[in-house]
């Protein structure tokens, strides 16, 4: 298996990884979109993260490696495995599972083994990338080109948690809860609406202008590509620091409190930007209290909004006929008339 880039070693992006580490501490705040230059630097922080993520407890037998500790029904084979016997546990990596543009509709959502199931009458099925991604990231590349068959996919699956297979009167459902993290550049195409709307956080990379940093990027590339274990040694310890970090803001995201008045601030952002619904609010809210575990701090504050504020909400505005500036931009303008620094 080939060595992924050190996440630590990736320069600037700051948004960029801030946006992962935040959904790596909180799944619930529903993904990430990275949009921007082809080279920036998009799929290698995506991949750095497979290797960055602690492992997870799941329960021996079950081929979708769900928690040991899920409530009762959520996985058939769990329930098999659990019936009048002590479930034994172990620990697996998270899964990073990549989604290819020119994947088929069966290798996805997974096959039913039709002659099987008529001659033998057993219901075989084959997993597909949807199960190998449960309780993990599911990685798309070019997001922004998949098939528009895939993408009615990913939007069910993603809202309810649970992939259905459906062939010739047989049916097989399991569970399928997975972070969802697309990337793309926007000059290729834009996303459906539905399938925006699905992802928490939208983040925007560019090549980067500073002389220095340009100058770091390919050494340390270069360094990576003569010397990988090498290049990944060096950067270890650094790699173990965030894994900790992940950790710890893991233990106490539960304990961060929200007051009602960051809360109020929210809402009013919303309103004064004009987003949708109130899912811009709750994933505000979310990432919010992810930053502020992943920083120690106990309670959610007006900076930790200010920070967040454009990766929560930059994909959630109406286009404006009248405003040619960037959408990160608007929020950024209406973030400081509401909450001043």
């Amino acid at each position: 298996m080939a060595l992924a880039f050190p996440f630590s070693a990736i320069v600037g992006q700051d948004e960029m990884k801030r946006a992962i580490l935040i959904a790596a501490v909180d799944p619930s705040v529903g993904g990430v979109l990275v949009l921007g230059d082809r080279g920036t630097g998009k799929s290698t922080a995506v991949r750095a993260l497979a290797a960055l993520l602690p492992q997870m407890k799941a329960t021996v037998g079950c081929r979708y490696a769900c928690d040991p500790a899920a409530a009762p029904g959520a996985c058939d084979r769990c329930e098999e495995l659990k019936a009048g016997k002590k479930v034994r546990t172990h620990l697996v990596p998270v899964p990073v599972v990549d989604l290819p543009l020119g994947a088929t509709e069966d290798r996805v959502v997974g096959a039913l083994d039709l002659e099987r199931a008529l001659t033998v009458g057993e219901k075989a099925f084959e997993p597909g990338l949807l199960a190998r991604a449960h309780r993990g990231f599911l990685y798309v590349d070019e997001v922004n080109l998949l098939e528009d068959h895939l993408v009615d996919l990913l939007i069910d699956v993603a809202a309810s948690g649970e992939n259905v297979v459906e062939r010739e009167g047989l049916s097989v459902r399991h569970p399928a809860r997975f972070v969802l993290v697309g990337s793309g550049n926007p000059e290729e195409g834009e996303l459906r609406p539905q399938l925006l709307d699905r992802f928490g956080l939208s983040v925007e990379v560019t090549t980067p202008t500073d002389l220095a940093d340009r100058i770091e990027v390919v050494k340390r590339r270069d360094a990576f590509e003569r010397d990988p274990k090498g290049f990944g040694e060096r950067w270890h310890p650094e790699d173990e620091k965030v894994r900790r970090r992940i950790l710890k803001a893991r233990e106490r995201v539960a304990r961060v409190s929200v007051p009602d008045t960051v809360l109020e601030r929210a809402a009013k952002l919303c309103i004064a930007l004009g987003t949708d619904g109130l899912r811009g609010e709750l994933t505000l809210m979310r990432a919010a209290r992810a930053l502020a575990a992943l920083e120690g701090d106990a309670v959610v504050g007006d900076a930790h909004l200010r920070r967040i504020a454009p990766s929560a909400l930059r994909h959630r505005l109406r286009r404006d006929p009248l405003d040619d500036t960037g959408s990160g931009a608007r929020v950024e303008r209406v973030v400081a008339e509401l909450m001043p620094a």
